[in-house]
């Protein structure tokens, strides 16, 4: 299936800070992108594509275009994705992500704008995000091919040719040629070599029949 990049504009990162901002031990704990696309009218999201950086879970929010005239709601699309199986390794934590719309948990028709919440528990790492983001819708499809009536409808190779008025059968003609054949060896197979003399009868000759001749 075909897809086109959509462009988008990615917004500066908001972090939400976990433990006490005024000592050295709060950190940023959650990250919040948001991505609006201001020269596409609303689209259908195909794919999602971006290479991950010490980002443990991921959470999608979409709105989407309202038929009536108020502002779209926020709806959770995707909740607590693991991108790294421990947040307290490195798997995972620089791998490239393809999310796709069927692992979505609602319709990905009508998008307006996302919201990532990236979120990263493990106090080892000091800055976590994700990196090239890439959005995609499908793309357009490809013209149908249309072939020949003969070639969508091929005549069945079984099906014999209809015979022409006024020829005999071949099957026929060609069975009666083989019974002649048979009968013309047996004859030739039937047939002896000695020759009977005219008037030899068991080796003598019959002088009756010599006077006659």
């Amino acid at each position: 299936m075909s897809r086109v990049s959509v462009p988008c504009h990615v917004k500066g990162t908001v972090a939400l800070q976990v433990g006490d901002v005024r000592t050295s031990q709060g950190r940023p704990g959650v990250l919040v992108i948001d991505v609006t696309f201001p020269s596409v009218a609303p689209f259908e999201l195909q794919e999602i594509v971006f290479k991950n950086y010490y980002t443990a879970f991921l959470s999608i929010r979409v709105r989407q275009h309202s038929s009536t005239h108020t502002p779209g709601k926020w709806v959770t699309c995707l909740r607590d994705y693991c991108l790294m199986p421990d947040p307290h390794s490195e798997e995972g934590a620089q791998e490239y992500v393809s999310l796709f719309k069927h692992q979505m948990l609602c319709d990905m028709a009508r998008v307006l704008e996302l919201r990532l919440i990236l979120r990263q528990p493990s106090p080892l790492w000091v800055s976590f995000t994700v990196e090239e983001l890439q959005i995609y819708q499908q793309g357009p499809k490809s013209p149908s091919m249309t072939f020949p009536k003969w070639l969508s409808h091929p005549v069945p190779c079984e099906q014999p040719a209809p015979l022409i008025e006024g020829l005999p059968d071949p099957s026929r003609v060609s069975s009666e040629v083989q019974q002649m054949w048979a009968l013309t060896e047996m004859i030739r197979a039937s047939h002896t070599s000695t020759r009977i003399g005219r008037f030899d009868v068991d080796g003598c000759y019959d002088l009756n029949l010599l006077s006659y001749t």
